[in-house]
């Protein structure tokens, strides 16, 4: 899992979207979504590209995952889960069918 400590999630985010990962992709009923086109993945539709872990400055508690995201079709984005015991388990689930490229996935 990559570590993206040098920056704040937000420029990474804005880094990415720079590079053509400009899809915010959300999660829901088990599918990926972009809902800027309307298309729906399954996890074998899916490569992570690239993992980033931030960590809340004031609160270790506000930590999360950023994935950057590519689909079959593609469609390239990111998507944000907390990391901890506020991580979205089914979103978990579902990332562990994905590809993942360059990097060993961890749960």
């Amino acid at each position: 899992m990559a570590i993206h400590n040098l920056k704040p999630m937000s420029e990474v985010m804005e880094d990415l979207k720079n590079e053509g990962y400009a899809t915010d992709f959300n999660f829901r009923n088990n599918e990926l979504h972009n809902d800027d086109n309307g298309k729906v993945f399954k996890p074998a539709e899916v490569t992570v590209k690239e993992e980033y872990r931030f960590e809340g400055e004031t609160n270790p508690g506000d930590s999360n995952i950023l994935y950057v995201i590519e689909t079959t079709s593609g469609d390239k984005g990111i998507l944000i889960n907390a990391y901890g015991a506020d991580a979205d388990v089914d979103l978990e689930e579902f990332l562990k069918g994905a590809q993942h490229e360059d990097h060993e996935y961890k749960s």
